[in-house]
């Protein structure tokens, strides 16, 4: 079974067990499966979040899991637009450019 947090069979899993089961049954079963905000919601909140904090590890995993989530391409676009002038135009870019990556992995 594919984990939520992606860190099956990775070095994290092997060096910090612990950190990725809690990731997994914490974040991802309870957090991401409450009732107050959706999926989508929830998405949106975290590319932003990701991206105004320079989150950039982060931020790649989840422009894929927003896409998922059902915020199209062009909203995605749009928050990294909006969020140029309240974070910074070099973080933008950088979100832009791995969005462009995002999408290509999945076209190809």
């Amino acid at each position: 079974m594919e984990r939520p947090s992606g860190a099956k069979g990775s070095e994290l899993s092997e060096v910090a067990p612990a950190f990725v089961e809690m990731t997994d049954r914490v974040l991802y079963g309870e957090v991401w499966e409450r009732e107050g905000l959706s999926k989508r919601d929830r998405s949106l909140l975290t590319v932003a979040s990701l991206m105004t904090a320079n989150r950039h590890q982060q931020l790649e995993a989840h422009l894929g899991l927003a896409l998922d989530n059902g915020v199209t391409q062009e909203e995605l676009g749009e928050v990294l637009l909006h969020l140029a002038f309240y974070a910074s135009w070099p973080a933008a870019v950088t979100a832009s450019r791995m969005l462009v990556d995002v999408v290509k992995k999945r076209e190809g």
